[in-house]
């Protein structure tokens, strides 16, 4: 902000060297498109991951679909599968089951799945997700998280455009004083034979 206001106070100023107009321009540049563009950007990436993923929430609502499977018995625990002590808690009201459920084509399926049942007895009811020909699938994605995803992936999407033109403007600026650094080496190398000389320059 100091660079841009040093558009209006450097308009006269003898010692206004060009590269600090050039500078101040890119700060004004930068911060416009910033506000003006990012916004644009994230709007724009926002508005194609929503209506990619709400698709993807149609798709995933009609090729999957929930269904009553039953206990048969409860799953032997394989060892290597034992959840870390820390984390258990978290996977307390799951059980491995093996279970009978009808597939939505009407077909009998057997298998070993998850429940969400705390101590499954044989015979016990659970809902699950199958696909037409009931394999086990994941829960479709709905729309409140769609969105939601959708509204990160904006927002990701207008922070990185604010990265990319700082960044820009930075490497421009570190490039101009680059230049300007060896320009005045030059000049002090030019001068520096005569340094200190009773008459020097003259």
């Amino acid at each position: 902000m100091r660079a841009i206001g040093g558009l209006w106070r450097w308009r006269h100023n003898p010692l206004r060297r060009r590269t600090d107009l050039v500078e101040a321009w890119l700060a004004l540049a930068a911060i416009v498109l910033i506000l003006a563009v990012a916004p644009l950007v994230g709007a724009a990436v926002g508005a194609s991951a929503q209506s990619a993923l709400q698709q993807s929430v149609q798709d995933q609502r009609e090729a999957r679909h929930e269904v009553v499977a039953t206990v048969v018995k409860k799953a032997a625990r394989n060892p290597l599968l034992d959840p870390d002590p820390e984390t258990a808690s978290g996977r307390d009201s799951h059980s491995r089951v093996v279970a009978n459920w009808t597939a939505p084509d009407g077909t009998g399926q057997h298998g070993t799945v998850t429940a969400a049942i705390k101590s499954p007895a044989p015979g016990d009811h659970f809902t699950i997700w199958t696909d037409p020909h009931g394999r086990i699938v994941g829960r479709p994605l709905d729309g409140a998280t769609a969105t939601t995803h959708a509204v990160l992936a904006g927002f990701g999407a207008a922070v990185l455009a604010v990265g990319l033109v700082e960044g820009g403007r930075r490497l421009i600026v570190w490039r101009m004083v680059l230049r300007r650094y060896a320009r005045w080496d030059r000049a002090w190398d030019k001068a520096g034979p005569d340094w200190g000389r009773t008459g020097a320059g003259s």
